[in-house]
């Protein structure tokens, strides 16, 4: 008993620390103290866990069985919107929930209709119906737009742009255009996309070597940074790891 008390003792002491360290209100002290293990379990899902990591996994689960239940709904809600108000900013939501259901062609005519009067070189908007094209695999309407883009509003989502670009004229297989742009991304894309698209390219383009110190430079990189990085970016660093294997 004196052994369990002394544990629970130093737990409490833990969670005081914690309280006063992090600028809790001071009542938490008293509820800590006065009830050793309700305290500090009351303590913890109160005020812990909420801004854990574990929480933003929960929520994130919870989210993903909700969809997995009714996966329609966002889609039927913006269908619902739309009727009732056929705003530009009602299309444009609807075109973004068909983005998600990969309802592609139907996310391009959306966008499509959106683009007169004022909103005819709005860059979202621009955007967006090139991202539509790109995954409906048309390919040229995507790179046109994307040169609209450039050429009109360069500054806007540079490096997004450029990946909707490159992916673009990869798929148009014009590969050496698509590796001048991956070139660029590798070093200006957040994360480890941008270095793998461009690793990728070079291996099927026959230019091994130098796909392979892409991909080492990018495994380096990750050692280099925090884990949620890490954590974050595990498809694109998965996909160099596999390759090195092969």
């Amino acid at each position: 008993m004196p052994l369990i008390a002394g544990v629970v003792f130093v737990i409490q002491m833990c969670f005081a620390y914690h309280a006063l360290k992090t600028g809790r209100p001071y009542w938490w002290l008293f509820v800590i103290m006065a009830f050793p293990v309700m305290g500090c379990v009351l303590y913890y899902f109160i005020e812990v866990f909420p801004s854990s990591r574990e929480s933003r996994k929960a929520e994130k689960a919870v989210r993903s069985i909700a969809k997995a239940w009714d996966p329609e709904r966002t889609l039927r809600e913006k269908v619902a919107d739309l009727e009732s108000c056929g705003s530009v900013e009602n299309r444009i939501a609807l075109a973004k929930a068909c983005m998600s259901h990969r309802m592609y062609a139907d996310a391009a005519t959306l966008y499509r209709s959106c683009m007169n009067g004022v909103y005819e070189s709005d860059p979202n908007i621009r955007y967006g119906l090139a991202e539509a094209h790109l995954m409906n695999g048309a390919y040229s309407l995507a790179i046109d737009l994307t040169g609209k883009l450039r050429a009109g509003q360069p500054a806007f989502r540079k490096a997004d742009v450029g990946m909707l670009r490159a992916r673009s004229l990869e798929g148009a297989e014009r590969l050496d255009e698509a590796l001048a742009e991956y070139k660029v991304l590798a070093d200006i894309f957040p994360g480890e996309e941008g270095r793998w698209r461009y690793a990728d390219l070079l291996a099927r383009m026959n230019r091994a070597a130098e796909a392979r110190e892409v991909v080492q430079r990018m495994l380096r990189n990750s050692e280099r940074m925090p884990e949620h990085y890490r954590e974050a970016q595990g498809e694109w660093l998965k996909l160099a790891r596999q390759s090195q294997q092969a």
